[in-house]
């Protein structure tokens, strides 16, 4: 999810919303998870994500219940849509990662919204090869937006090389914690829906974290080809005071869009029905692949349903298992029912 920095998150308080069951069920590998973490692909350099997606598919997809049509290549950029059988129905989840470029006397740009903080540790590729550094705030602002940030290391790396936060993954029965569950982990969610799909789409888009730019040719190939029309953004939202980590995949009423709520309200009854824990969001700013999907010429109906997390836009993002849980049989149930 695209992540406003003036948004202040505030301490989560005790919520009455039906809460999971403490007993986690570990069912899912996480190792899939920690490789897809570790890949450099901040938004307009996807192409690392994109090659590790198309190999996996092409391994994988003996596995799954139906092999799908791959659809990707120089037309579509370096996105990737999969088609199962006859869909009514499209996943979106984003490939890309917020990150840092280099500028000149060794100043850096962010890509996307990412925190800033002294001594985050870098990773990327110049033309003299591999390249870790530390990154240094210059104290010239008040707020966070408006301060210089540079970078420390043993040499001066090329100019606008772009840069990753060094994957630190770690895991305990209760949770994750790592760079890039926004959105790596939509995108796992999406490879374990894609194990037992029979009928829908899925698609691997990119820059959203900047704003987007491929939705829109996305959703024109996808509705004239296939005549779906409806959407479900798989992506990462955050906690807050009414979203709290461990109970339940959140379903997004508005973030700063309003997606049509007659579609939202269908999404919500069925959640209801599948008793798979859930919780409501209602934010007013953020925004995702949805922005794009309803800004475009297609009447495509879309709604946000993610795993909240706690430390958004950090190397240290961290999420529940049990909402990881949650969000992964709710994907499969809807997909089915819509």
């Amino acid at each position: 999810m695209m992540y406003d920095d003036s948004v202040v998150h505030s301490t989560p308080i005790p919520s009455s919303s039906s809460t999971l069951n403490h007993t986690y069920q570990h069912i899912y590998d996480t190792q899939l998870l920690r490789t897809l973490c570790a890949i450099h692909a901040p938004a307009g350099n996807e192409r690392a994500m994109t090659d590790f997606l198309l190999n996996y598919i092409e391994q994988e997809q003996n596995n799954w219940k139906v092999q799908p049509q791959i659809i990707a290549g120089d037309d579509f950029q370096d996105c990737i849509i999969l088609v199962f059988g006859k869909p009514k129905t499209a996943i979106f989840a984003h490939i890309d990662s917020i990150g840092y470029m280099v500028r000149y006397e060794k100043e850096l740009v962010k890509i996307g919204g990412p925190r800033i903080k002294d001594g985050y540790l870098l990773k990327g590729k110049d033309s003299k090869g591999e390249v870790t550094c530390s990154l240094h705030i210059v104290d010239e602002g008040k707020d966070e937006k408006d301060k210089k940030i540079t970078y420390e290391a043993d040499r001066e790396i090329d100019r606008g090389t772009d840069l990753s936060f060094v994957c630190n993954f770690r895991e305990t029965n209760d949770y994750v914690q790592s760079c890039y569950m926004d959105n790596r982990l939509g995108c796992w969610v999406a490879l374990k829906v894609a194990e037992t799909l029979e009928n829908g789409i899925i698609v691997f888009s990119c820059y959203e974290e900047v704003g987007g730019g491929t939705v829109p040719f996305l959703a024109k190939y996808i509705y004239e080809n296939y005549k779906v029309q409806q959407a479900l953004i798989c992506d990462i939202t955050w906690v807050t005071a009414g979203v709290l980590a461990g109970k339940g995949v959140a379903i997004s009423i508005r973030d700063s869009l309003l997606p049509r709520r007659s579609f939202v309200n269908k999404l919500i009854a069925l959640a209801e029905k599948s008793m798979i824990p859930f919780q409501l969001e209602v934010e007013s700013a953020g925004g995702s692949d949805g922005k794009e999907l309803q800004s475009s010429p297609y009447p495509f109906d879309w709604c946000f349903i993610g795993a909240p997390e706690e430390n958004v836009h950090t190397p240290d993002e961290k999420v529940d298992k049990r909402d990881i849980e949650a969000m992964v049989n709710l994907y499969n149930y809807l997909m089915k029912e819509l």
